[in-house]
């Protein structure tokens, strides 16, 4: 029977481990980003702050996102408002990044009203120089749950 002793397999795996810790913060499109600014082409589904709050319709709810200040910068605070068409309640949200795992951030949102909610978060930056935030909300409307999300751009430079 062939042996290996614990040194020796952990010898094997290192390469492997090393490899998977190396490739964190590095999206799937990533030589999209390598290309100049002129080229890349503006994804339009992402929430503009600078332009307007971001809005999603859910079963005929109108929710509106704004996150100042608008260009979103990693590592500063940023504020979160959440504003609904209808009367809400047990709103919850928390942010991840949509192309890659940079964990998961709870925002503390405190009620303002039945229609509008207020915080406060910070996220980490990413090297990669291209990092979509996806904040996931989540929410109860006449006895039902229903959840959505919203996309934008880190350090969007706007």
């Amino acid at each position: 029977m062939l042996s290996i002793n614990l040194p020796t397999k952990l010898n094997l795996y290192t390469p492997v481990l090393l490899a998977f810790l190396c490739t964190g913060c590095t999206p799937e499109q990533q030589a999209e980003t390598d290309l100049p600014p002129s080229i890349l082409v503006e994804d339009t589904s992402l929430c503009n702050f600078s332009q307007a709050p971001c809005n999603k319709q859910v079963t005929g709810i109108n929710l509106l996102l704004l996150v100042t200040p608008f260009n979103t910068p990693s590592g500063k605070p940023l504020t979160i408002k959440l504003a609904s068409s209808e009367a809400i309640s047990d709103v919850k949200m928390r942010v991840e990044g949509r192309d890659m795992f940079m964990g998961v951030i709870p925002v503390n949102l405190s009620k303002l009203n039945e229609k509008q909610y207020n915080g406060t978060l910070i996220y980490g930056s990413c090297s990669s120089n291209y990092m979509v935030w996806r904040a996931f909300v989540s929410f109860t409307h006449k006895g039902e749950s229903h959840v959505t999300h919203f996309d934008f751009l880190a350090d969007s430079g706007e």
